[in-house]
């Protein structure tokens, strides 16, 4: 699959997060969140749609399909894995870090995010294990 612009991988992403909580997203639903007009999630949309990732009608619900699914969940793992790290690595509070993490899950390599993945799970590990380590990790920043 051809790589999604950031702007896409939002409205996939808030799709997501729409259809877990409600069922189904909305496409006034999804403008109020993005702060777009819902001419702009339509367009969107209907990107979406031609690249085979979600299932929309004009007037009609919004879901995800199975391949739309799967590259929404890439996508939270990538924000949620970052703001965890920015977080609890970096120690930046939860705005800033989730702020951060929303622009950098976006332009960063397959390389890179499983770098840092790896890099957070060695430092949690190695802090659970270390007290010591973790209370001067906090007063790092």
């Amino acid at each position: 699959m051809e790589k999604l612009s950031q702007s896409l991988e939002d409205y996939l992403e808030t799709i997501y997060t729409q259809t877990q909580a409600k069922g189904c997203a909305k496409v006034t639903d999804i403008a109020k969140i993005l702060n777009v007009k819902k001419a702009s999630v339509t367009g969107a949309l209907n990107n979406l749609c031609e690249k085979g990732l979600v299932n929309y009608a004009p007037y009609s619900a919004v879901t995800l399909t199975v391949e739309g699914e799967k590259t929404a969940q890439k996508i939270l793992l990538r924000h949620e894995v970052l703001t965890k790290f920015l977080q609890n690595i970096l120690q930046l509070d939860a705005v800033e870090a989730a702020e951060n993490a929303c622009r950098m899950e976006h332009i960063m390599s397959e390389e890179m995010f499983k770098r840092i993945r790896l890099f957070s799970d060695y430092i949690r590990n190695y802090c659970d294990k270390n007290k010591e380590f973790e209370a001067d990790l906090k007063k790092l920043f």
